[in-house]
């Protein structure tokens, strides 16, 4: 399904959970004086790379008051053309900004920042301490290019978004000093990455960063929000996760103990409430909502007509896009889609990465299966009828029109059997035996990993759970925030919909590109849905979401490759603007 040009109306629900409220507004750090210790970027320190004409500079400061001095920096990437420099005869450049030089659409003062945020599962995002060749493809379209060194997990949340606020921060305290337009900030990112790139751009200038921005010295006085975010399938909205996981996919498990299965079942049934709730509404303002099922948890209802049509909408856009005969096993969608993540800057101490990397291998995310599909879809189909003859191989669950070339599903619940089975444990982000990454998220910052849903909490009270989970969820951070306020700060509809009491407390971004693999097992259908939902009910000036048919968690296009895809989007996006 493709969301576009989405309604200026918000979501006009009213219900509410105490016990996720938190109270919130926009920063005051983000407006005033600008205030910092730190020094702007010296333009008389420039080096050049003349294989690729892009000057730049590596390991800049961005916090007066790091925590990690070497990690905690940027490294700016320029077109050279928007330099006039002089050598200095040892290796750097002074330069003054050619404000007449126009590389592709942009000059020196119109040029897009993007930024990538590549931290898979949560985890840092090494500082780069040389060139990267990862920046020509931005600069050779006019684009500056900024890489920034982030906290990962084992600092725990909030810290990775509030050194990427930091950064930020930085960029436009030197509006003027350097290239680019620090109105046209676009954070991309895959997974972990995708995730926080969503948290960025829904929490611009949000108060709650606050005292997190200050421990760390960032500029004040200045935004830390966003123009745009692209989002390769988020692993965000945590606060209800687990619940989502075990409603969408949780039919797919096998061998749970009684006390396991109604966990389970506890934890699918507070999803549905959680969605009667929230008060999302799609494309014609029809509240979404879930119904109780004769067959399943709450599998009936306008949200699991909606979700399940969405489903169908992607079948549909694969056959409408593919020519057979068709080789399944020479093209990730429509079969055994894989998990390259985005080449750049390695995870701290995870080593290089390059474009076959798979994001499994370096994420540290605990996967009982490396495949959410569970038929064969290997080989060459002739036709559309063969390739749906293999989907129902073992049963019956998609009815195709050839006339048409459309087909239908019967049932969410058999889409996942055999296309989004589960590959994670029960608790599949606040893992019972605290082995996921997200228990390590919301830890302390002493890299010890803590459990965190308060609604798992519940319901293991009475088995041997019970105290680890009471003891974790009374405890504050470093400066004295619970756990709901920090899952909160991680959540992105908590500042897009009025259920969480955060709704208009940041500076959202305008454009919005999401792209998720469908068959992915890492999470919930509804993860990426809500979040498009949310985005479109909030009235943000643009969204373009896709789910792509067969993919699993990848950096999923319908077509073509990402870079060039998210390159393309950036430049329409402000071309529409303009």
């Amino acid at each position: 399904m493709l969301l576009t040009a989405c309604s200026s109306s918000s979501n006009s629900s009213t219900s509410s959970s105490s016990s996720q409220n938190t109270t919130a507004s926009t920063s005051s750090l983000s407006s005033g004086e600008v205030s910092t210790t730190l020094d702007k970027v010296d333009n008389s320190k420039w080096q050049y790379n003349a294989d690729d004409n892009v000057y730049y500079q590596i390991g800049i400061s961005y916090a007066a008051n790091p925590t990690d001095a070497e990690q905690q920096t940027l490294s700016i990437f320029v077109p050279g053309d928007y330099m006039t420099a002089t050598d200095n005869g040892d290796g750097t450049y002074t330069c003054e900004i050619n404000t007449s030089a126009t590389v592709g659409n942009y000059t020196s003062e119109t040029a897009p920042i993007v930024i990538p945020i590549n931290t898979p599962g949560y985890s840092a995002m090494s500082a780069l301490t040389e060139y990267t060749s990862d920046a020509i493809d931005y600069t050779s379209q006019g684009m500056i290019y900024v890489s920034a060194g982030l906290r990962g997990r084992d600092s725990g949340a909030p810290s990775g978004v509030t050194d990427a606020k930091a950064a930020i921060r930085y960029l436009r305290y030197n509006q003027g000093n350097i290239s680019g337009n620090t109105d046209s900030i676009f954070v991309f990112g895959m997974s972990g990455g995708g995730a926080q790139s969503a948290i960025i751009g829904s929490s611009g200038d949000s108060s709650l960063y606050d005292d997190y921005l200050t421990e760390i010295g960032a500029v004040e006085g200045v935004s830390d929000s966003v123009a745009g975010v692209m989002a390769w399938c988020p692993i965000t909205n945590l606060d209800t996760a687990n619940e989502a996981y075990e409603w969408n996919m949780g039919s797919t498990r096998s061998d749970l103990s009684d006390e396991e299965q109604t966990i389970s079942d506890g934890l699918a049934t507070a999803f549905a409430k959680y969605i009667n709730k929230l008060g999302l509404q799609d494309e014609d303002g029809n509240k979404l909502t879930l119904k109780k099922s004769d067959d399943g948890i709450y599998q009936a209802g306008s949200y699991y007509n909606y979700l399940k049509s969405v489903i169908e909408d992607s079948l549909n856009t694969f056959l409408a896009n593919t020519t057979f005969p068709y080789d399944a096993s020479s093209s990730s969608q429509g079969g055994l889609g894989g998990g390259d993540m985005l080449t750049g800057e390695a995870p701290t101490d995870l080593g290089t990465t390059d474009d076959t990397t798979s994001i499994e291998d370096v994420d540290d995310i605990n996967r009982t299966s490396s495949s959410s599909i569970t038929i064969d879809l290997s080989g060459t189909y002739e036709t559309a009828a063969d390739y749906i003859a293999a989907l129902n191989a073992d049963s019956t669950w998609v009815t195709y029109d050839e006339d048409t070339n459309t087909a239908s599903i019967s049932s969410i619940a058999d889409f996942v059997k055999y296309m989004k089975s589960s590959t994670k444990s029960l608790g599949a982000f606040d893992a019972l035996d605290l082995s996921q990454g997200e228990n390590q998220l919301f830890g302390y910052g002493d890299g010890n990993s803590v459990h965190w849903d308060s609604t798992l909490g519940d319901l293991v009270k009475g088995t041997d759970y019970e105290e680890a989970f009471t003891t974790d969820l009374a405890k504050t951070d470093s400066l004295g925030n619970d756990l709901t306020t920090r899952i909160n700060m991680y959540t992105p509809l908590y500042y897009l919909t009025d259920y969480y009491g955060g709704e208009n407390s940041s500076n959202v971004a305008s454009y919005w590109r999401i792209r998720t693999g469908l068959s992915q097992g890492d999470t919930a259908l509804t993860t990426e849905v809500n979040l498009a939902l949310a985005l479109e009910n909030y009235g943000v000036k643009n969204l373009d979401f896709a789910t792509v048919w067969g993919e699993q968690h990848t950096e999923a296009e319908i077509s073509g490759d990402s870079t060039s895809n998210f390159i393309d989007w950036v430049n329409q996006s402000l071309a529409d603007n303009s």
